[in-house]
């Protein structure tokens, strides 16, 4: 495995393997990996020949009051595991090298899918993660680029962008991958207490009801929707949304339709920490 900070050097190596005819799925990533992301790679090592993956937390994706300064860097573990599993490329930009220095006069901006779910409750969110992915798929050039559907309006978003601004890459949603109990592994899982930990599965159990509920026949779930909220309030969580969207709008739905596919999907706040869900529901 090779580990390369400066987009030149990086940019040569993966030259140099698609010269002979390699494949090259891509993961990006903020670090902290933990087994979600090794997931990830796991599924990009199946579908190309070599993978590469990219550590690098990304300032514009963060807002004024979010934890930028807190999240988890841990870069020396991060290279340990991605050797481990067969990676061949490593790239480790700082900010100077991905955005460099001076004015800026080029922006991207985000239309209707990023009006609910996160983007409602995290302004310029999205509008950080589809210009740092651009750059990505434009040093990296990769044939295949893996994303996990924990973060499903993200991989929604980036399969518009790439529709629109011409990628010739395959993008990939890799299932969620949960703990035990069901919780959606996640970065930010380290900011939970002992004691948070233990009720923070309430969110995905949540959805599971939900799921149930309408599986059984309830098209009209808000009613549904409103009780587990009220729920999980009881139970210790904070709300930011839970409800079914469109997986084409990323629209909130009042009322489903059969042979439709919709997103549940759910996020609260359990002291500092934000936890995000969803389930896919083809109905």
């Amino acid at each position: 495995m090779k580990q390369f900070s400066e987009i030149s050097d990086i940019r040569k190596e993966i030259k140099a393997l698609k010269s002979t005819g390699q494949s090259i799925a891509f993961v990006p990533t903020m670090g902290a990996l933990h087994e979600g992301h090794l997931s990830l790679i796991r599924t990009a090592r199946e579908h190309a020949d070599e993978v590469v993956v990219s550590i690098y937390v990304n300032p514009e994706q963060f807002g004024p009051n979010e934890d930028f300064e807190d999240y988890p860097r841990q870069m020396e573990d991060d290279l340990k595991a991605c050797e481990e599993e067969g990676v061949a490329l490593v790239f480790t930009p700082n900010d100077e090298i991905m955005y460099g220095s001076g004015e800026k006069y080029f922006a991207i901006n985000i239309e209707e899918l990023n009006e609910h779910m996160d983007g409602a409750s995290r302004p310029g969110f999205f509008e950080g993660i589809v210009l740092v992915v651009n750059k990505l798929f434009n040093i990296i050039e990769p044939d295949i680029a893996v994303f996990g559907q924990k973060d499903i309006q993200q991989f929604l978003i980036l399969s518009q962008m790439v529709k629109e601004f011409n990628h010739d890459i395959e993008l990939i949603a890799a299932p969620i991958a949960r703990a035990n109990d069901g919780l959606a592994l996640s970065s930010r899982n380290a900011y939970l207490s002992d004691q948070e930990r233990k009720i923070a599965p309430g969110l995905y159990r949540a959805l599971q009801y939900v799921e149930k509920q309408i599986r059984g026949g309830v098209m009209e779930p808000k009613l549904l929707l409103n009780h587990q909220q009220d729920e999980l309030e009881a139970k210790g969580f904070k709300n930011d949304y839970l409800n079914v969207f469109s997986m084409e709008t990323m629209q909130p739905v009042q009322e489903l339709e059969e042979g439709k596919q919709y997103i549940l999907a759910g996020a609260v706040y359990l002291g500092k920490t934000r936890l995000i869900d969803n389930i896919i529901l083809d109905l």
